[in-house]
This record gives structure tokens, C-alpha cells and sequence, in this order.
């Protein structure tokens, strides 16, 4: 068997630890598999006691984060520690040193990885990245490798385990958002501050990563093109389930005919026998299209420390195996469509209002909107939309009186 593979990694959380367990308990058949065992030197963690209480004193940390790059032995670092600094100061510093990176952080590449993409071609490191979108699902490697023979056309997902753990609550159990939320909570599935999560800003995160390589462009995340869970109704998800609906929050990119990227997170109406309809609490799920392979599907667990540690590793076995050859490296800005523009059929809700059935099927026709049902459920009046213009809706509620508006206006995906 060859030398070993000396690895240190920044962070002992939730998904550290995963790593460090996994690598001890499958440590003879991980090394079976790749042909050397893997050797993790260092942990850098900032309360080694804690730490230690819960992995055991054999458990090498450090509180010198930049001793790990430093350390000639190591070939390798992991970063999970998450957050922006130190993680980028840290993985910047590793790649001017030699070493490929393995991270786990979504929100940093999201919003520093050009930045770090642009370092690794210049140090010619690697940086892999397995772990930061929808945890254990191999959907990185199915981009770069498994599909590279495709042109992408259109990605659509869902890459968040809390908000689908919160909308599968309000649909089964009839919890209303806040309920299902303390839920989550109460089985660890939701942080007490949840807001990265409910209001989108996480799967937008993913979603930009998942853009920049299916369209080889730089990577950009648009929080304007964002909208989270926070406010949807357990009216609305009975309303959708009686129609024929459910309501998950999808992540979704694809290219347009004007040659921009369409790159959306919002919740969205799903014929309830669509695939990623059916996907359900805390399980993720990615739906790719190719112009040779067609659709591909890829499901699982898309968060917890296990999943996500798996996901890890393999990306260290990757990097143990990689040249000085840099595999990411984009030069153009993506265009994305301005949400006005894109078209898709609506679910728009209202409830008693002024005005007659007759005039609000007027007034779509007057904003060139057509109506392909509607149903009186719940003392709610649902108006199903053909394919439309965002902009042309929220024209038609400008002309509305406050006590006409919509009490919920939603998207509907049918492909």
C-alpha cells in the first residue's frame, strides 16, 4: 500500500465530526478503495476541550488554523467551518502554499468564490467542492464529469432540507409556518435564528453554484432573484393540494431564447404527481436536462452531518488523485433575466373583494393574461393563469384598491 494521504481540516461542528468518525470507522476499507490510507494530522477548532469531550482525547486539534497550511506533511485541507472569515483568508492561504482544498461552504463560494477560483488557476490547486450543494447527492461531480458531454439547458431542484422539512409539515399535518418551523426546530432541522434558510438565501446560494457550471460562467448570486417560505399560508398549501398541488421551494436555472440564464428560488405550485413534488421532509433532490442524456434525477439526503461527510471525503479522495491541471475557470458573467420577464403560469388568490368575477376576468384580458381556471375553495377565489408575464401581473395589481389586491400570487411549474 502506498504513503499515506495526510489531510487537516478547519472545523469539529456538525459536519467535522462527521468526517473525522467516518474516516476512523471505515478507515480500513477507505483505504482498500484508493490505495493508501488517509491520515487526518490536524483539526483546528477554537474549544478543543468541547471537542474533545465529544470525539475523545485522541482527537488531534490545534487552535492555529494557519498552522495546518504551513504544516509541509499536509497535501490536503478541508474547510467546514462555514461563514466568510476565516474560512477564505484560510482556503486563499492553503492554495498559495500548494495544497488542493475540499470546503463544504456554500455561502463563501457564493459569494467569494470567483475569487477563490481565480487563485487556485493561478497556485494550479484545486479546489473541490462536493459537500456545499444538497449534501450527500454527487450532483457536482454529475456536472463536471458524468454530463460533461451536455449542453445544460435547465436545472430545477430542491436543495433545502429545512424548508422542505417545514412545507412537507404544512401539507401532511396541517401546521400552519410557524408550527411547522418550531417543529423543525425541535428536531434540529432549523437553526433558532432560521432566517438563511426560510427566506431562500441558502438554496440561492447552491443555485448559483449549480449555474456557474452547467452554463460555464462566472459565479453570481442575485438575492433580488430570491424569494423564501416565510410567507406562505397553510390556506394556500391546502388550496394547492386540493387543486391537483403542492408547494415546495424550488431552485431553478435555465436558458432562455434570448440567450440569458432564467435563475429563480421561490416557492412554487408542483402537480402533485411531479417527481420533486413528491420529495418530502428533510430529503433534497436535483432534476438536470441535457440535449444528449435528457432528464437525469438525482435524490437523497441532502443535509446532516453523515451525508454531507460523505460527500467530503469522496472530494478528498478526488484531490488526492489530482494534478496541477485546474478544472474551474470561467471567465463570463452570466445575464440573467430579469424576474419581470420570465413567463410562467400563476396561481393568484383572492379573497372577498369588490369586484365581480367578471371583472377580474377583464381585467387579466386587459394586461394580456389568460385564465385557464378558476375555482371558488377555502372562501377564496383562485385564478389559474396561463403562461405570463410577471410584469404584466404586478401591472394589473397596480391598478388594483388595496382591498382588491391578491392575498397570494404564485408560480406554477409544470415541466
Amino acid at each position: 500500500m502506498s504513503e499515506p494521504l495526510f489531510i487537516g481540516m478547519a472545523g469539529a461542528g456538525t459536519v467535522g465530526s462527521g468526517v473525522y468518525t467516518l474516516l476512523n470507522d471505515n478507515r480500513a476499507l477507505i483505504a482498500q478503495k484508493i490505495g493508501r490510507p488517509i491520515v487526518l494530522k490536524s483539526i483546528y477548532c477554537r474549544h478543543p476541550e468541547k471537542v474533545r469531550s465529544q470525539l475523545g482525547n485522541d482527537c488531534p486539534l490545534t487552535t492555529d488554523i494557519f498552522s495546518l497550511v504551513q504544516d509541509p506533511d499536509i497535501q490536503i485541507v478541508v474547510e467546514v467551518m462555514g461563514g466568510i472569515e476565516p474560512a477564505r483568508s484560510f482556503i486563499l492561504n492553503a492554495l498559495e502554499h500548494g495544497k488542493h482544498v475540499v470546503t463544504a461552504n456554500k455561502a463563501l463560494l457564493a459569494t467569494h468564490g470567483n475569487e477563490i477560483f481565480d487563485k487556485s488557476r493561478r497556485c494550479r490547486r484545486q479546489v473541490f467542492f462536493e459537500a456545499a450543494v444538497a449534501g450527500g447527492i454527487p450532483i457536482i461531480k454529475a456536472l463536471r464529469e458524468g454530463l460533461v458531454a451536455n449542453r445544460i439547458d435547465r436545472i430545477a431542484g430542491i436543495v433545502n432540507g429545512t424548508c422542505n422539512f417545514i412545507l412537507t409539515a404544512m401539507q401532511k399535518q396541517a401546521l400552519s409556518f410557524e408550527q411547522a418551523l418550531a417543529q423543525a426546530q425541535q428536531f434540529g432541522y432549523a437553526e433558532a435564528d432560521p432566517s438563511f434558510d426560510i427566506e431562500g438565501i441558502d438554496s440561492g446560494h447552491k443555485l448559483s453554484i449549480l449555474c456557474s457550471l452547467a452554463f460555464q460562467k462566472r459565479i453570481r448570486f442575485e438575492p433580488s432573484h430570491v424569494l423564501g417560505i416565510s410567507k406562505v399560508s397553510l390556506t394556500d398549501v391546502k388550496i394547492a393540494e386540493k387543486l391537483g398541488y403542492r408547494i415546495k421551494l424550488l431552485a431553478v436555472c435555465k436558458t432562455t431564447a434570448s440567450d440569458k440564464i432564467e435563475y429563480r428560488v421561490e416557492p412554487t405550485l408542483l402537480p402533485a404527481a411531479h417527481f420533486l413534488a413528491q420529495v418530502d421532509s428533510v430529503m433534497n433532490a436535483v432534476m438536470v436536462h441535457g440535449d444528449a442524456v435528457g432528464t437525469t434525477l438525482y435524490y437523497g439526503a441532502g443535509a446532516g452531518g453523515k451525508a454531507t461527510a460523505s460527500a467530503v471525503i469522496a472530494d478528498i479522495v478526488d484531490a488526492s488523485r489530482a494534478s496541477g491541471s485546474v478544472g474551474y475557470c470561467f471567465e463570463e458573467a452570466p445575464d440573467f433575466l430579469l424576474p419581470d420577464d420570465s413567463e410562467s403560469p400563476y396561481y393568484v388568490r383572492v379573497g372577498n373583494t369588490g369586484l365581480t368575477a367578471k371583472q377580474w376576468q377583464e381585467r387579466f384580458s386587459q394586461h394580456q393574461i389568460e385564465v385557464k381556471r378558476l375555482a371558488e375553495v377555502e372562501k377564496s377565489r383562485i385564478w389559474i393563469t396561463g403562461p405570463c408575464l410577471l410584469a404584466n401581473l404586478k401591472a394589473l395589481c397596480s391598478t388594483l384598491a388595496p382591498e382588491d389586491h391578491p392575498l397570494s400570487i404564485l408560480r406554477i411549474e409544470n415541466s
